[in-house]
């Protein structure tokens, strides 16, 4: 007789264990890293590329994506050409793989250029940091807030009384601030960053500090939740151009860095880094200038105040621009969107699956077929969709939008972790009692007698072999399976 975990009264060959979700009678059952049980379950999604919607008749550059996760709302914001080049913002709505807008709202009456936005979520506001082109360059931010379709902002604080460009903005959701990074044009361009915190309307800013000496370029910051900590990638002038990364920790006002690490020997540029919060790692797409600039991304595991990487990869096989990459937490995905040179500089998404220290993508999808320039990306969590934002060369240079449905198919399923099968229905958290290895479960139906059946990675069993392949037991009755041992 074999006993796992707490149960009363169980016969031979069974178990009990609390359920990690409602789990039917007779199906496939795993058992969890912590002990729970669950029901084999498996989701998928084709891929739909929504239709491109202008969001601004006019050139726009610059352009950032933020998702205010309290409105449900993507915010875009950019540069207006059509307007002198003022900074500009608007609120976008999805609904499947659409989207649609509200009026564009000015957020400096000044040509602006490198403007980032990001989400405070304990504020309840998004964040825009920009070089405000008619205050000396000056490094300047501003919050925002979203009400339906629209968005308001408060009063513009300068953070950087320097030239500051290549901003890069980042909410650290354990420390409930927001972190700058930047060039500092006014200290020899070197990799600089600065921690906000927002109050109502307004934002303040601790001192300074600098995570990198030499002349700093493509800077592009992540959270890490896992670890909490910031982790800035960015392109080292100082070090021969190489791709670097560092680890920064906020505290109170003021952040503090860990020792660089390289992550790419050569030339890197176009550096877009995003966190993936299912296997807990940092992953960083960039343009290799030591192998002929392909889209290349390597995988990141931050431990401490370090952070160390696995084997680059290569995503597209020629010169890829204007790298940035969100996290598709519904397809556990990272979905990387680029300026395809290759293929005539269209804009195009390819997805990639984090294992270990590695990375995997399947093929490239063109999501623009014109030339493809200044791509935002971001990730509306509500609508479980990606949306990319771009300058559309091939109608005007309008500012544009696409909607992405990230293709995926997914189990809890593993070679190893089928236990057996359910003898009863069991509510969530509720006790489960799983039949083990010779055992026979009476509630299947349409069996064929003698036949050996296979665990499916939908939940389902059947006659053939799913990936991985896992054996179910063999049929006894159209209604009873003998559990495999």
């Amino acid at each position: 007789m074999s006993y796992i975990g707490r149960q009363v009264n169980v016969p031979a060959s069974t178990v009990q264990r609390t359920a990690e979700g409602a789990i039917t009678a007779g199906k496939p059952c795993i058992v969890e890293a912590n002990g729970d049980v669950a029901q084999v379950a498996g989701a998928s999604a084709s891929e739909v590329i929504g239709s491109a919607t202008v969001f601004e008749s006019a050139s726009s550059t610059y352009i950032s994506v933020a998702y205010d996760s309290n409105a449900q709302k993507i915010v875009i914001a950019y540069q207006d050409s059509n307007n002198s080049n003022y900074g500009t913002a608007i609120v976008g709505t999805v609904s499947g793989t659409s989207i649609s807008f509200g009026t564009a709202v000015v957020f400096e009456s000044a040509s602006t250029a490198f403007i980032s936005a990001v989400y405070d979520a304990n504020a309840q506001k998004v964040v825009i940091a920009y070089e405000d082109e008619a205050n000396s360059e000056y490094g300047t931010a501003i919050v925002g807030t979203v009400s339906g379709t629209s968005i308001s902002f408060g009063t513009a604080v300068v953070f950087a009384t320097a030239q500051s460009n290549r901003m890069s903005t980042v909410y650290d959701a354990n420390a409930q601030k927001v972190v700058i990074a930047y060039q500092d044009g006014g200290n020899s361009d070197r990799g600089t960053a600065i921690v906000g915190t927002v109050s109502g309307t307004s934002i303040s800013f601790g001192s300074e500090v600098v995570f990198e000496s030499g002349s700093t370029n493509n800077i592009s910051a992540v959270y890490d939740t896992n670890a909490q900590k910031v982790v800035i990638a960015y392109k080292d002038n100082g070090n021969s151009f190489y791709g670097t990364a560092i680890v920064g920790t906020v505290s109170g006002t003021s952040i503090s860095f860990g020792t660089a690490v390289v992550f790419e020997s050569a030339n890197t540029s176009d550096i877009g880094a995003v966190y993936d919060s299912d296997t807990q790692k940092v992953v960083i797409a960039y343009k290799d200038g030591g192998n002929s600039n392909y889209g290349t991304a390597i995988v990141g595991t931050v431990s401490g105040t370090s952070i160390s990487f696995g084997t680059p990869s290569i995503f597209e096989s020629a010169r890829a621009d204007a790298n940035i990459a969100v996290y598709d937490t519904n397809a556990q995905r990272v979905v990387i969107a680029y300026e395809d040179n290759g293929n005539s500089f269209y804009g195009t998404f390819v997805v990639g699956t984090v294992s270990g220290t590695s990375i995997s993508f399947g093929t490239p999808s063109v999501f623009e077929s014109a030339e493809t320039s200044n791509i935002g990306f971001g990730y509306d969590a509500n609508a479980q969709k990606p949306v990319v934002a771009y300058k559309d060369a091939g109608n005007s240079n309008y500012g544009t939008a696409v909607v992405y449905q990230t293709p995926f198919s997914s189990t809890n399923l593993t070679s190893e972790n089928f236990i057996g099968f359910a003898e009863n229905d069991c509510t969530d958290n509720g006790l489960a009692t799983i039949q083990l290895g010779g055992s026979v479960n009476d509630k299947q139906t349409s069996l064929t007698a003698g036949q050996t059946y296979f665990v499916q990675t939908d939940g389902t069993i059947g006659t053939t072999a799913d990936s991985p392949p896992v054996t179910a037991g063999t049929a006894v009755s159209s209604t009873k399976i003998l559990v495999k041992g």
